[in-house]
């Protein structure tokens, strides 16, 4: 961690009184000081976006350090049944898991050592689709989108599943019209089931959050935010399309600044090889890009402060 700054720990309540229980990084200074929201990807991760030992994308404490250096606070939690928050993962949609990002921000505009007119959002994947719809709200003065789709959910995964369908081993490619005629099957008992978790192949899945995540439309959101939009996309995601970008950027009625980074992968890695789901474990030996980083944190002083910023990019 950064010289004097400090990180404290922080218990935001959801609308169901449900604790949700994170960590707030304070820069140096007795503040009220300019503050940002990290919202996750999807799936079971904890505040800094790890899945215990076995999937450590490890985004909080890079980004929480870099914008401590320009003057920004930032608030992570554990999302319900991760780490020290209770509750059942499988069981909590994806509209619970919006409504728990906004219970996080008025916890966080609520502080005193906040200052409530400079807080932004920053999501990543499933967090930057919540961090849109939280754009729409008064509390927020900045958004920032990390590998955000902007068409409907369904049309997303179809998208994500094409392409990673045509990374699969030679072998196995034969197999595709099988395989997605099965998928196709499943996705239809998903869509039509009404229980929170499914068995599918013997494996419970999130039917909830599934059904609320390929029904969900963020376009309107996105046309109804206020505030500036930072929306930035991996040249080389094969998770969320780079194309939406240019949606993103048509549909922000206001300031708006897209940027589709070279060889950035979903991870918020580079790779100069051919993108690939086979590649991650790789990539997140590697820390989160350092320019990425820069450029969040630059742009967030900027708006949020109003002043030069003292690391990030311009």
């Amino acid at each position: 961690m950064g010289a004097h700054m400090r990180d404290v720990d922080m218990t935001a309540i959801a609308d169901d009184g449900l604790p949700l229980v994170g960590t707030l990084t304070l820069p140096a200074g007795p503040g009220p000081h300019p503050a940002v929201l990290l919202l996750h990807a999807s799936g079971r991760l904890d505040r800094d976006a790890n899945t215990g030992s076995r999937l450590r994308m490890e985004l909080g404490p890079p980004l929480a350090t870099a914008l401590a250096r320009d003057g920004i606070a930032t608030l992570r939690y554990d999302r319900r049944g991760v780490g020290a928050t209770a509750g059942d993962w499988r069981a909590t949609g994806f509209a619970d898991n919006r409504q728990d990002a906004a219970a996080a921000l008025r916890a966080l505009a609520g502080r005193p050592d906040i200052r409530p007119d400079a807080i932004g959002v920053v999501g990543h994947s499933e967090g930057a689709v919540h961090a849109m719809a939280l754009g729409t709200r008064p509390e927020v003065a900045a958004v920032v989108l990390l590998a955000g789709f902007a068409r409907p959910g369904e049309e997303a995964l179809r998208w994500q599943a094409g392409m990673i369908a045509r990374d699969l081993p030679a072998p196995v490619r034969p197999l595709l019209p099988v395989l997605r005629s099965l998928a196709a099957r499943q996705l239809t008992r998903i869509k039509t089931t009404s229980t929170d978790v499914l068995r599918v192949a013997g494996r419970p899945v999130n039917a909830r959050w599934m059904r609320e995540m390929l029904g969900h439309d963020p376009r309107p959101d996105l046309a109804n935010i206020r505030v500036p939009v930072l929306a930035i996309t991996g040249a080389k995601d094969i998770q969320v399309d780079p194309a939406d970008l240019d949606e993103i950027r048509r549909l922000v009625p206001g300031e708006v600044e897209v940027h589709r980074i070279p060889d950035l992968t979903h991870p918020l890695r580079r790779d100069p090889g051919r993108p690939s789901v086979r590649s991650y474990p790789r990539l997140l030996r590697q820390p989160v890009d350092g320019e990425l980083l820069a450029q969040v944190s630059g742009w967030l002083a900027h708006r949020l402060q109003g002043t030069p910023c003292a690391t990030g990019a311009p």
